[in-house]
């Protein structure tokens, strides 16, 4: 209650406005209607990977690659297409200390997962930085992103269990087989998870090679179901 009524206290005394347009924003989020409506919804997509697929896609259509070799986790949620506008929205996210566009894009995360009526995990897991790239950076991206899901969704996180034990070359840029490699090893259980629904939260999965290996690594653990939650999702 407490919390709700210092929200609306906030949006009276700042309403909300659209950082693409400037025009008056929704109730809790600072986008306009207009702007909302043309974000790139994921809605045609693999059933398990997420992965974008044509318009006239199968409901639970397989990519070619889940067909051939299923990922380790068992669904993918992107919640948008890596389309515009959401590489400048993501990108101050990441880059920039934008801790506006952080709040939005959790928002419309957690409110993506709700239409789509995902199952609710036991935990959500942000997907870690290396404690290099976390000072460099003074943040870690999925972390944020993730406290505001959990806020809106009322999962917890568990931003413990998992840790980032080798520096790895940013992913960009790199080839599928390239970032397979880059990854591997790359994290550690350091406490085994009290979950055993485990949702992974990243901003933006790609290839897929960072979350899996994630995934790989909580299974092992002795997780038995392994979602991932993603803003966007590349072609």
């Amino acid at each position: 209650m407490l919390r709700r009524y210092l929200e609306q206290t906030l949006e009276r005394l700042y309403p909300p406005t659209c950082v693409l347009c400037g025009a008056a924003g929704r109730a809790g989020l600072d986008l306009c209607d207009g702007c909302v409506a043309d974000l790139p919804r994921n809605r045609h997509r693999c059933a398990r990977c997420a992965l974008p697929l044509a318009p006239t896609a199968a409901a639970q259509a397989l990519c070619g690659a889940c067909q051939r070799q299923p990922p380790p986790f068992d669904l993918c949620s992107a919640a948008f297409r890596y389309d515009e506008p959401m590489p400048a929205l993501v990108g101050g996210a990441k880059f920039r200390s934008r801790m506006d566009l952080v709040r939005l894009l959790g928002c419309c995360l957690a409110r993506a997962l709700r239409e789509d009526d995902v199952e609710m995990p036991d935990a959500i897991v942000p997907v870690p930085l290396h404690p290099r790239r976390l000072r460099e950076r003074g943040y870690n991206q999925a972390l944020e992103i993730a406290r505001v899901v959990s806020r809106e969704l009322g999962v917890p996180i568990d931003a413990r269990s998992c840790a980032r034990i080798l520096s790895t070359a940013p992913q960009a840029g790199l080839a599928q087989k390239q970032r397979r490699r880059n990854v591997r090893g790359a994290f550690q259980v350091v406490r085994t998870p009290a979950a055993t629904r485990i949702a992974i939260l990243d901003d933006v999965v790609t290839t897929g090679s960072t979350v899996a290996e994630l995934a790989k690594v909580l299974r092992n653990a002795g997780v038995g179901r392994v979602q991932v939650w993603a803003v966007a999702r590349t072609p």
